[in-house]
């Protein structure tokens, strides 16, 4: 969970945000890790997070290495629960009232946990840049399944599920190390941040390439750079404006704020 000593943003800086947010019609939100941690969800750095219990498997080792795909098919079985009971919080709600309000372009998402949908996004507005923990697909067919449906095989005693159709290697539909980014996703990514007449990034470190070069693509073109975070990020001197503190509790003020 997030660390509420965190100190919050002033209601003048909070203003300011909601000014930003009043005078743009064609806003590209990028979220990262940290907008999630608010529901529960441990971020990738964080002591609870995937590189302090294990690190995951690359693409080669994971199609080479049966033994990594045991392990990777009993993480998910452990992990997938907690993600399936993870609820939006504020953050991924105000956001629906940007959209609602028609000055949401796109959201750009790092995360893999389907929250911003449940939360009432619409799915096409969506930008799932390493993909989603709730499909399964076919490594050799391409047949796609629910992500339920595969974790109710792996508690029925099916360790090592294969695909039904033709007996191939299912993975989840997530990006793993090694791996490029789906090239439609960030096609449409760069296109729209281009379009943007603001970036606002919430809970993303801004380190992990090439969802880190939007910021740069946002100030070229001229749009305002705003970063919502609790911690410190690699792109802080370029930000126009940089709020620190709880996603959940900014945004629903700002977006209050911005919206008649």
């Amino acid at each position: 969970m997030f660390d509420s000593s965190v100190t919050e943003p002033t209601d003048e800086q909070i203003a300011v945000l909601g000014d930003l947010l009043q005078n743009a019609n064609r806003i590209v939100v990028l979220t990262g890790a940290g907008i999630s941690t608010e529901s529960g969800i441990p971020d990738y750095r964080g002591p609870n997070g995937i590189w302090a219990t294990g690190k995951p498997p690359t693409i080669g080792d994971f199609m080479e290495n049966e033994a990594s795909r045991r392990t990777y098919w009993q993480r998910r079985l452990e992990s997938y629960p907690s993600l399936l009971a993870a609820q939006p919080n504020p953050a991924h709600r105000a956001l629906v009232d940007l959209e609602h309000a028609g000055k949401l372009s796109a959201i750009v998402t790092q995360n893999i946990d389907g929250l911003h949908q449940r939360a009432g996004s619409d799915p096409e507005r969506v930008i799932e840049l390493h993909g989603s923990a709730h499909v399964v697909r076919c490594t050799n067919c391409g047949t796609m399944f629910s992500g339920e449906e595969i974790q109710q095989r792996l508690l029925d005693g099916d360790r090592y599920p294969a695909c039904p159709v033709c007996g191939g290697i299912l993975r989840t539909a997530t990006v793993l190390f090694g791996e490029p980014l789906p090239r439609e996703a960030l096609e449409r990514s760069i296109a729209l941040t281009r379009d943007a007449d603001l970036l606002l990034v919430i809970g993303s470190s801004l380190v992990v390439n090439p969802a880190a070069k939007l910021p740069l693509i946002a100030k070229r073109n001229g749009a305002p750079f705003v970063i919502v975070n609790r911690t410190e990020t690699r792109q802080d001197a370029l930000a126009d404006l940089r709020l620190e503190g709880s996603a959940g509790l900014i945004l629903p003020r700002a977006i209050e704020q911005a919206l008649p």
